[in-house]
């Protein structure tokens, strides 16, 4: 564990610059919140739907076929993409169209695949 009493004796910080450091840190609400939605894009499934949304609006039917999963498949893990505002959905009669949700979340999205293709470069 590492409490104030395990800090090494010759840290290079000053508690000074330590404690105006620790007052510019995240809150833990948003380290929370960050956390769960990488873990949320840390799942290949959820990965291929949002890639496919980040070129088109889709529904249910067609993200399945796309993407070759069984329907209910794609629902449930829409349903969590949803719950953490990564995607939005749009009813038109019976059907329902599923698209990303904002501009944050698309740009995520590309920043983390600029990330792995400049990795195998």
């Amino acid at each position: 564990m590492n409490n104030s009493s395990d800090v090494h004796e010759s840290a290079l910080l000053s508690r000074t610059a330590a404690a105006a450091l620790r007052r510019q840190l995240l809150a833990e609400s948003s380290v929370a919140a960050l956390a769960e939605t990488f873990k949320l894009l840390g799942d290949a499934t959820r990965v291929r739907i949002l890639d496919a949304l980040s070129r088109a609006e889709l529904c249910v039917c067609d993200l399945a076929r796309l993407l070759e999963l069984n329907e209910s498949a794609v629902s449930h893990q829409l349903r969590l993409l949803r719950g953490m505002r990564v995607v939005k959905a749009r009813r038109d009669g019976r059907h329902i169209y599923y698209t990303m949700d904002d501009a944050h979340i698309v740009g995520l999205f590309e920043q983390g695949l600029e990330h792995v293709e400049e990795r195998r470069a």
